[in-house]
């Protein structure tokens, strides 16, 4: 059992240990959506949205919904959209690791784009809660059904894309066509009971490990006395979104590179359900009112990478600087650029 008042260096360890459990949970967990992805005819970009992207983000709605219950409104929306912001910049991590080309070119798909489109829809959504009046109805803002009930109508569209094809990217001998993809190369035997039973197991401990990753990172995030905005957009919301990273270079290591893309591009978009279950839990009036401006400038900086990866999609550029996109490269300078303007200038 996790106990916060353990002292800085069993803080320490017990993040250590849950990172490498992450990591060897996570290598599994994405195998299983690998072959859920194939066996049900679902697609990588499904599966990984709406399974594998939300199963991995357990542990950052944790953190989010716990830091608001305790009257932190601050860390709660920084951990929640810092989070976002991280895993934009790990698909850039797994871009680098596919050698063969660009990760984005490779992995094309319209469900990807639309999700990413679906993304931006939903952070706009909380910046105009953040400046339209703090009216609540029994402490919930509006804006938080508005977004539960945007984000089950982007998904019905992403599903419905699926089958329509109205749009579809160039193939080229670099674009992976997803029905040629197979778990490890190996023929599937297992029954769909016995692969979603693991999966489910593996759900749970991801969850587990995750929550420990974070709640130990924030105690060792809080020894250094930083702002609840550096705390949770930086520290937390890179421990939360550590099973994201596994997951997605996982998936590229398999060859299912749109399973890699969707994992980050669907899970930060049900990401953004943590500000409006915060705001269920903030008792005091609107979280969005009460998270204050660099909260904000972090959903600003989200939209912007968001709106980079996007390019990146659209424009499949086959190779870049360092064998990645110019997407993949501007998203780490913008990245650490936003995030140095946040310690040094934004009060």
């Amino acid at each position: 059992m996790y106990d916060a008042t353990w002292p800085l260096l069993v803080h320490a360890i017990v993040f250590l240990v849950s990172a490498v459990l992450v990591a060897l949970v996570g290598v599994r967990l994405t195998d299983y959506a690998a072959r859920i992805a194939r066996r049900t005819g679902l697609g990588q970009a499904l599966t990984g949205a709406l399974f594998l992207g939300a199963t991995t983000s357990l542990s950052g709605i944790t953190t989010s919904v716990t830091a608001a219950a305790t009257g932190h409104p601050e860390l709660s929306a920084s951990n929640a959209v810092g989070g976002i912001a991280a895993q934009t910049v790990f698909l850039a991590i797994a871009d680098r690791l596919y050698r063969k080309a660009n990760l984005e070119h490779a992995a094309a798909s319209d469900e990807n784009m639309l999700q990413g489109a679906l993304l931006i829809s939903l952070l706009v959504l909380t910046l105009l809660a953040a400046f339209t009046p703090a009216y609540s109805v029994f402490g919930v803002h509006p804006v938080t059904i508005m977004i539960l009930l945007a984000y089950a109508f982007g998904q019905r569209l992403v599903m419905t894309a699926k089958g329509q094809a109205m749009w579809q990217p160039r193939v080229t001998e670099h674009t992976q066509i997803e029905e040629e993809v197979h778990s490890g190369g190996e023929r599937d035997s297992r029954s769909m009971m016995s692969i979603w039973t693991r999966f489910a197991i593996s759900a749970v401990a991801i969850g587990v490990f995750g929550y420990a990753l974070a709640r130990s990172g924030v105690a060792v995030a809080e020894a250094t006395g930083l702002s609840q905005t550096l705390l949770g957009g930086l520290f937390t919301a890179v421990a939360t979104s550590f099973p994201e990273l596994v997951t997605a270079v996982a998936a590229v290591r398999i060859g299912a590179l749109t399973l890699a893309v969707s994992d980050i591009m669907g899970g930060n978009a049900f990401d953004v359900i943590f500000l409006a279950v915060a705001d269920l839990a903030y008792r005091d009036g609107s979280l969005y009112h009460a998270m204050g401006s660099r909260p904000t400038f972090l959903i600003l900086l989200t939209i912007l990478l968001t709106s980079i990866l996007l390019m990146g999609l659209i424009r499949r550029e086959k190779h870049g600087i360092a064998n990645i996109g110019f997407e993949s490269f501007l998203l780490f300078l913008v990245y650490v650029g936003g995030f140095l303007i946040v310690a040094t200038t934004i009060g």
